[in-house]
């Protein structure tokens, strides 16, 4: 599977540098720089960021698009953009897209009407998400995006940019997650690996990946199978099923979101020998079928991109990409509230 990093314009320049420094930063109105007004209701501060002159509201209106609340994932992450943003004095929306594409673009676009200071994005997918990054830009909004990156060829495709990327460490998740898989089950053990996982979003591909290339010192581990989960527990139950049924000799599951490991739980029945890991899911105790897992801390994710708009419109230079660190979880441990995959 090809990895596909975090979609960032400013990504393109070498690491470590700020946006300041980096002339692919552009969100797309052409600004580039001076503290210009375009005529747009924004101005181009020093760093070529389009700055929209309600930034300078005494309370900035900040537009959030998060794609469900059926999943804990993004109820955690709603609390942390709400408090965050009255801690922060700014007017947080966040508008929920029940998962369809189209329709957070149409929540996005209506929110874009309001003229907000900022807008933070967690794309429903990826490669649809470029559109709305673009209409952003047309805007003259600069957007920050959490969790889920953008196509990297769609953004270019769009010749649409972002200005940050936060989240968590995903290739990092997945190979912690196989350190553990080969720490409990040796590290030559007979390993055939079924993934329940979502191929349309980027930090899946990149959890897929950190497994697999930290599996691979095993050389007696294979992937026999991929399924899609769709970041849903009743489609991953479903998938697993029928990845079980075509694959009998799978000994170990990779689930790559929490959803996904709590519907592969469900799919094995309480006297099979198949081993589920992966990225937590909510508040579920780890067993003997159930050794470890991986938690993200959205809630954290939330409140620390509102602080990042709020450095930024007072003055500070974004960095590109801000990558978290995940929290392990064994048998015998249960993630905490806000602790999911």
């Amino acid at each position: 599977m090809k990895l596909r990093a975090p979609v960032l314009a400013a990504g393109l320049c070498a690491a470590g540098l700020t946006l300041a420094a980096c002339s692919a930063v552009d969100t797309g109105t052409g600004s580039s720089g001076g503290g210009t007004d375009d005529g747009s209701g924004s101005s181009a501060a020093s760093s070529g960021i389009p700055r929209p002159d309600s930034c300078d509201d005494d309370t900035p209106y900040v537009a959030v698009a998060l794609p469900n609340l059926t999943n804990p994932y993004y109820v955690a992450m709603k609390q942390g953009f709400e408090d965050a943003g009255e801690a922060n004095g700014f007017d947080v929306e966040v508008q929920i897209a029940d998962d369809d594409d189209a329709n957070q673009l149409a929540q996005v676009q209506a929110m874009l009407q309001k003229q907000p200071c900022a807008l933070a994005l967690n794309a429903v997918k990826s490669e649809p998400g470029a559109a709305i990054v673009k209409a952003a830009n047309d805007a003259g909004v600069p957007v920050f995006t959490v969790n889920v990156g953008i196509d990297p060829d769609a953004l270019e495709s769009q010749g649409a940019s972002i200005v940050q990327y936060l989240g968590a460490d995903n290739v990092a998740g997945g190979q912690q997650t196989a350190e553990q898989v080969l720490t409990d089950l040796g590290a030559d053990a007979e390993l055939t690996i079924g993934f329940v996982t979502e191929p349309d979003e980027t930090p899946t591909q990149m959890r897929d990946q950190g497994f697999e290339d930290e599996i691979a010192s095993n050389p007696n581990a294979e992937v026999v199978a991929r399924v899609d989960g769709n970041v849903k527990p009743d489609d991953s139950l479903r998938a697993t099923t029928e990845m079980l049924s075509g694959n009998p000799g799978i000994n170990v599951i990779f689930a790559s979101t929490g959803p996904a490991a709590y519907g592969a739980l469900q799919a094995l029945g309480a006297g099979s020998d198949v081993q589920v890991y992966g990225f937590c899911a909510a508040e579920v105790t780890l067993t003997e079928q159930y050794p470890a897992c991986v938690a993200q801390e959205p809630n954290v994710y939330g409140t620390e991109v509102v602080e990042q708009i709020r450095a930024w419109a007072d003055g500070a230079t974004p960095e590109p990409e801000i990558l978290k660190p995940l929290k392990l979880f064994t048998v015998g441990e249960t993630p905490g509230p806000g602790e999911v995959g």
